[in-house]
């Protein structure tokens, strides 16, 4: 294994271990809203706006061990399958967020908003257009990123406002800045970017901290099971007959 692997996972593991110190007490607010809409039969919605942060999403929506009550939010304007320049051009656009959030229904319950960066007009319209609709918000980004792009860049939302100050609450994933990590010599550019990661390991960790919280209230979090496992279709059919209808991509 090269010394760049190795740079790769020691990076990596010390932004990991840096999240569960620093934003241990964020994530058990977070948790307590989410465990909150759980109980109340609300859902929680989940985006990621813009490029790879749908990967956030999707790591949260019909997963073993995930919870069910997750409405994912997949708009294909900003997937990078259907257009990775066309992706950054829709995230960048002005309106385009309330057309989502229309289209999926989102109303009430918790919006959880993933975007490493936090910066992009899809991502902060999203943070406003939520709060107006009087939805509980919970950002997922890196802070020191967002304070360090330039206000006038032109990725920005044209208000210059970051992500982290607007959600109810801020849950620091501490990707650094500029996104890939290992340098190598001669080379301006790094390479292995951290984003992904930062974002599906901070969702996992509200996951488990919101299930604590259901638990310690007495009530079973409802879960998803492999489908890929002995029993799995069975144990799901349940849930599925419930949120047809409700979870816009369960069917």
């Amino acid at each position: 294994m090269s010394i760049y692997t190795e740079e790769y996972f020691r990076q990596i593991s010390a932004m990991f271990a840096t999240t569960v110190s620093e934003s241990s007490e964020a994530i058990e607010r977070a948790a307590a809203l989410m465990g909150e809409a759980i109980m109340q039969d609300k859902l929680i919605h989940v985006i990621g706006t813009g490029g790879h942060s749908n990967l956030g999403a999707e790591e949260m929506f019909w997963r073993a061990g995930g919870l069910v009550p997750i409405n994912a939010i997949l708009d294909p304007g900003t997937l990078i399958s259907n257009g990775a320049i066309r992706s950054n051009h829709v995230e960048r656009s002005r309106g385009y967020a309330k057309t989502v959030l229309d289209a999926y229904r989102v109303h009430d319950g918790v919006l959880i908003i993933v975007n490493a960066y936090g910066i992009n007009t899809m991502t902060i319209e999203t943070a406003l257009e939520a709060k107006q609709r009087g939805l509980s918000t919970i950002g997922v980004t890196s802070r020191s990123f967002g304070e360090k792009v330039p206000k006038d860049h032109p990725a920005r939302h044209p208000s210059g406002k970051n992500l982290f100050e607007i959600v109810d609450v801020f849950v620091n994933s501490w990707m650094p800045y500029g996104d890939a990590i290992v340098a190598f010599e001669g080379m301006e550019q790094k390479v292995a970017p951290s984003s992904t990661l930062a974002n599906c390991f901070t969702v996992n960790l509200l996951v488990i901290e919101t299930v604590r919280y259901l638990r310690e209230h007495g009530f079973a979090p409802p879960l998803w099971q492999s489908a890929n496992t002995p029993g799995g279709d069975e144990a799901n059919a349940a849930f599925q007959n419930r949120y047809i209808g409700r979870i816009k991509h369960l069917l």
